[in-house]
């Protein structure tokens, strides 16, 4: 890793500004990995340990070992071990050493936000009883934390069926988010923008999850730091959030218009423009280790801020509640083409 891109994810959270945040975000240009990915069969539970190899990644000639490695799998696979999980309303991955997922994706049409299946008055938070007991997170852990039991895929985006909504309401989508300024504020508008975006976009595609970056401590020095809830201390608070969303234009091949958020695990003023924690998905990619668009061609990538006009609609929590679509962002008026 060079020490421009060391610098352009540790000087993130050291700033106290989101604009100047976005300002270290931009200063690379994204580059598409020509890396191949294998497919996975089916859906598996949890991600499947490397066959060993016979062949020293040293040496292009085999050599004769007197040991064996990879014979501690006759044990078991020690991991890391992803806890991939399919719902009816997500796709996530589990991080078990912060009890949090690593990313969640979902799915909204026109369609699916214009049904009312379900209703939130009887969705209850659970724990994930797919994940290890000694691995989830448990509801106590949220007692007097201080924290809410931050939805990353939203209730509102799952209405279309009761079990699709009880779904959004597995710990496992779930991560410490603050309340007042945050959860309830800046990023349900957040939220809202992301369904708005139906009204443009046959297909909304958004990857939602916990980041956790450095800071700058008084000694000049970068340090991760973040609290830990629950008792035994074992849920991790992170620092940010991402959101990285790919909104599909419906046609087979078509364009796919694109953009990554990152905003911080803390307040923020409703007059912040949204525009102002707009980030490069690749400093997304390498703050948090993962990979969004490999398979995306370059030419079919569009900017969704140069689509539509990003920004969100305040509203209070009890207006949300009435009308979860609001009205569609307006898109951006290019000029007409000179004869």
């Amino acid at each position: 890793m060079s020490k421009t891109t060391i610098a352009i994810i540790a000087g993130v959270s050291a700033l106290t500004g989101a604009a100047a945040t976005a300002a270290l975000f931009s200063t690379r240009e994204r580059k598409v990995s020509t890396a191949p990915s294998t497919p996975i069969p089916g859906v598996p539970t949890s991600t499947t340990p490397p066959a060993p190899t016979s062949q020293s990644p040293l040496s292009s000639q085999p050599i004769s070992r007197p040991v064996d490695p990879s014979g501690l799998f006759q044990y078991g696979f020690p991991g890391p071990i992803s806890d991939l999980n399919p719902t009816p309303s997500t796709t996530s991955a589990f991080d078990r050493r912060t009890r949090n997922p690593l990313w969640v994706a979902e799915h909204i049409t026109p369609a699916s936000l214009s049904m009312s299946g379900g209703d939130r008055r009887h969705s209850y938070f659970v724990e994930d009883t797919s994940i290890p007991a000694k691995f989830r997170a448990r509801l106590q852990d949220y007692q007097r934390s201080g924290y809410d039991r931050g939805h990353q895929v939203p209730a509102a985006d799952a209405k279309w069926a009761q079990e699709a909504m009880d779904s959004t309401f597995l710990l496992s989508n779930m991560c410490p988010q603050v309340g007042d300024g945050f959860n309830r504020d800046y990023w349900a508008h957040l939220e809202d923008f992301c369904r708005r975006l139906t009204h443009d976009f046959p297909s909304v595609r958004i990857v939602t999850g916990p980041l956790y970056l450095p800071r700058r401590d008084s000694d000049g020095k970068f340090r991760v730091s973040y609290e830990v809830i629950g008792n035994p201390p074992n849920v991790a608070v992170p620092t940010h959030f991402y959101k990285v969303i790919f909104a599909e234009d419906g046609k087979t091949g078509g364009n796919v218009s694109l953009a990554a958020f990152v905003l911080p695990n803390k307040p923020i003023a409703n007059n912040k423009p949204l525009t102002d924690f707009l980030v490069p998905m690749e400093a997304v990619e390498k703050a948090s280790g993962l990979e969004f668009a490999s398979k995306l061609p370059e030419q079919r990538r569009m900017k969704l801020c140069e689509q539509i006009k990003c920004s969100i609609l305040v509203r209070e929590y009890a207006d949300r509640q009435k009308n979860l679509q609001g009205r569609a962002p307006e898109r951006t008026r290019l000029p007409a083409p000179e004869s």
